[in-house]
């Protein structure tokens, strides 16, 4: 029978080999999150930095479990790292690609801040925030200018009519891209019923221009998304202070009554109408996907050739090719 020293030496190694067993459960942990972060970004071909890697996982306070991490997943050639950037793919080109289209990014983001706070400015329009890849700092030479719209409640298609009659003059001048007003929802239901990463991501990148409170109220509602990225920071508006115009108060003025209601309501039903139609054509956009809107009384989807979920199918692929399912 073992007497105190040799009972209290038992115990220390118990839980010593406790805290190696938690220690090792962490890191795994943490090597998996980073291997699933690249591995989602690798769908659109999109290396990472340790700083993007770091504020997308909520490892700010802890610099060296993730230096020390990254360095273990690049010695065992999990990942592999070009120009400062991470990838699970060992390919020079990515990192070159990623820098081009960054610069791309960074001299078109001006003009996008400008055509937003001008979209702010139509009537039922509450809330502007810039989308798709240019939130995330990348443009191709093809790139579109991709808007995500707060609508004032139950005048959604109202706004997006609009707005959208707007666009076919942008045609004329061939700038229909810089004006893709690809996702409404309006102030009565701003909750994303779609909660994935896909969609995390999509709000954890989002761009504000123009409506804080809108904005901020959005943010709120979906705080969900920090399932995905427990402290990632929404970029704040800091003045936000717009002149009202007549062009935008006037017509809130006159349909603000059960005409605007009817009025709504009609709208919704033609334009479902029209999708409809070109959904049974087989209708193809510009990139050969067939085209796609998902609607209803507080929202409208663009959703080419099903784009949502082919990304997650193309995830969960990479991740069963991993390994990480």
């Amino acid at each position: 029978m073992p007497g105190p020293l040799g009972v209290f030496g038992i115990m220390t190694f118990k839980i010593n080999r406790t805290e190696v067993a938690d220690s090792l459960a962490d890191r795994r942990n943490n090597e998996a999150r980073i291997v699933k972060l690249l591995a989602y970004f690798d769908v659109f071909h999109y290396p990472l930095t340790k700083n993007e890697i770091r504020h997308f996982l909520g490892m700010s306070g802890d610099e060296q479990t993730l230096d020390t991490t990254l360095r273990e997943l690049l010695t065992r050639q999990k990942i592999f790292l070009h120009l400062g950037f991470y990838s699970i793919h060992n390919s020079p080109l990515l990192a070159h690609r990623r820098t081009v289209g960054n610069a791309r990014a960074e001299a078109m983001l001006p003009k996008a801040f400008k055509i937003g706070r001008f979209l702010h400015r139509f009537p039922y329009v509450r809330g502007i925030a810039i989308s798709g890849s240019l939130s995330k700092n990348f443009a191709d030479e093809k790139a579109d200018i991709d808007f995500f719209i707060i609508a004032k409640a139950n005048r959604l298609w109202i706004a997006r009519t609009f707005m959208h009659l707007f666009k076919k003059l942008t045609f004329i001048t061939g700038h229909q891209h810089y004006f893709c007003m690809n996702y409404y929802i309006d102030e009565e239901a701003m909750l994303i019923e779609s909660q994935n990463i896909f969609t995390g991501i999509e709000i954890a990148t989002l761009l504000p221009v123009a409506g804080k409170e809108s904005l901020d109220n959005f943010f709120a509602i979906n705080k969900w998304s920090q399932d995905f990225f427990p402290t990632r920071e929404h970029k704040q508006l800091q003045n936000d202070q717009h002149r009202r115009l007549w062009l935008k108060s006037f017509p809130e003025w006159l349909f603000e009554n059960s005409i605007g209601d009817r009025l709504d309501n009609w709208l919704l039903k033609i334009t479902t109408r029209r999708w409809q139609e070109k959904n049974s054509k087989g209708k193809r956009n510009k990139n050969g996907n067939t085209m796609s809107l998902v609607n209803s009384k507080h929202l409208s989807r663009s959703n080419p050739g099903a784009f949502q979920e082919r990304v997650l199918a193309k995830y969960e692929q990479k991740l069963i090719d991993l390994k990480l399912d």
